[in-house]
């Protein structure tokens, strides 16, 4: 369990227990009486107001009212909620899509500037464009939760990335690729690769990629991908 995670649930802990032990905390979330410690501190700093209260029937209390005040979110999830405000615009019929966008800018503001150069490198890949009312989406499935993290990896790294893909005539394939651009066709997303056996751009649809896997070891060149004049890099959507 990442620090993280196990934060998250030191804090669902003491918002359904009232008041608890650093000892029973350790022991629902299997870490050492220390690493709880820790946790708490790091619980305080980021705004949580936790209460220690000693003696008989003391312990670790939540005010009700605490809250996070600084953003824990990471570059994948903020590029995560990217991809869907970019889809509501696009659709261009949602509600709440203006109101999505500026929370959305208040997220981007309490990032680190390390994190926010990683989303602009994202931002950089992401071209949004509208469906051919054509396209047949009776197969549309969910996507796999593995695969944006194994993308994260790959485009910033700059690995290629290997996964199993069902094209749509129901043939499996194995590819190795070039992770170089996002898709988004509300409500469609692909995933535009360069192909090296191929020597060609590919795209591929996300919720027909599945076992994504980022290689280690791989490298490969930024290259421009082609797009039709109907779509545009999401910057220029979100002017």
């Amino acid at each position: 369990m990442t620090a993280r995670a196990r934060q998250e649930d030191i804090v669902r802990s003491l918002r359904r227990s009232g008041a608890t032990t650093v000892d029973a905390l350790a022991a629902e979330v299997g870490a050492s009486r220390r690493t709880v410690l820790r946790d708490l501190c790091a619980l305080r700093d980021e705004g949580y107001v936790i209460h220690s209260d000693v003696g008989r029937g003391g312990g670790l209390r939540l005010d009700p009212q605490s809250m996070q005040t600084t953003a824990r979110l990471s570059v994948p999830e903020v590029f995560a909620l990217l991809i869907s405000v970019a889809s509501m615009r696009a659709a261009g019929h949602l509600p709440f899509s203006a109101l999505a966008d500026s929370g959305l800018a208040r997220i981007e503001r309490a990032l680190p500037s390390d994190k926010m150069r990683d989303l602009r490198r994202f931002l950089d890949c992401l071209h949004v464009g509208k469906l051919s009312p054509l396209q047949d989406l009776s197969d549309m499935g969910p996507m796999d939760p593995a695969l944006l993290p194994a993308f994260e990896t790959a485009f910033l790294e700059r690995r290629l990335i290997r996964f199993d893909y069902r094209d749509a005539k129901g043939i499996a394939t194995r590819r190795l690729v070039e992770p170089q651009a996002m898709l988004i066709l509300p409500p469609l997303w692909y995933l535009v690769a360069w192909d090296p056996t191929r020597g060609d751009f590919r795209h591929f649809r996300m919720d027909r990629i599945g076992g994504p896997e980022a290689i280690e070891g791989t490298r490969f060149n930024r290259r421009r991908v082609p797009f039709e004049d109907d779509v545009c890099p999401y910057r220029e959507l979100a002017r």
